[in-house]
């Protein structure tokens, strides 16, 4: 494939989701990229891997945070699926004070354990070749969120699950979980006791949302090409005007 064919399809795949008159603005764009000057594929591939470290790195800092679950709409973890039943005889006993301090130390614990996502991110990127930076650009339009699934869902896994027990641990989530529990266990009205896996719960969880704000910085980046920060971004997404 020649070199202006390749870069054609580089903007044209970040130019489809944007704004109505990026069809006037696509033939300018590939006479700037194909001239003299232009951007080489290499600079292409490095700005597309910089593109996604930016992305990935603010998807982290908006979980790794206080509130970055707890206080969202999207993200905020509630109690498993088979411990629902928990929940409603226990705050239907007065036990309402307990749950909710529960349900604040789950998404604590969440908050503090997806720090450990940046890295195995990075290396995901740093072991992207060029060609394989610019086939995600001529993928389907998650085509970076998939290619970071399939690199990375199991490495989060294995990282998060000690990280996400330590930081239940260290947040107390555990402590309250089991309480709640145990109470729930030792009422003469449960005759099905309830001991679901609280660290794969907010394992999954926590994999789920990240990969969501993944999703939402690959969009970005696609919807608002010339709206990247380094000079090398903006010669490679470049300002089409």
């Amino acid at each position: 494939m020649t070199k202006p064919l390749l870069l054609a399809l580089f903007i044209a795949s970040l130019a489809a989701p944007a704004a109505a008159d990026a069809q006037i603005k696509l033939p300018k764009a590939l006479s700037k990229i194909t001239s003299t000057g232009g951007v080489t594929e290499n600079e292409a591939g490095m700005g597309i891997k910089e593109a996604l470290t930016q992305g990935v790195t603010n998807a982290v800092l908006n979980l790794n945070k206080t509130d970055g679950f707890f206080g969202s709409e999207a993200y905020k973890m509630f109690l498993p699926e088979d411990a629902k039943k928990i929940e409603k005889t226990l705050r239907a006993a007065g036990m309402g004070a307990q749950v909710d301090k529960a349900i604040l130390s789950i998404n604590r614990g969440a908050e503090d354990a997806v720090a450990f996502a940046k890295p195995i991110f990075i290396d995901a990127i740093k072991e992207m070749t060029v060609t394989d930076a610019l086939n995600l650009l001529k993928g389907g339009k998650d085509a970076a969120t998939q290619y970071f699934k399939t690199k990375t869902t199991a490495k989060l896994t294995a990282a998060f699950t000690p990280s996400v027990q330590s930081s239940l641990d260290k947040v107390d989530a555990t402590k309250y979980y089991t309480d709640l529990v145990t109470t729930y266990n030792k009422m003469p009205t449960t005759f099905k006791k309830v001991n679901p896996d609280l660290t794969s719960f907010v394992v999954g969880k926590a994999v789920d949302a990240l990969f969501d704000q993944v999703a939402q910085a690959e969009a970005n980046i696609r919807a608002n090409p010339a709206g990247q920060a380094s000079d090398l971004l903006k010669k490679v997404f470049g300002s089409v005007k």
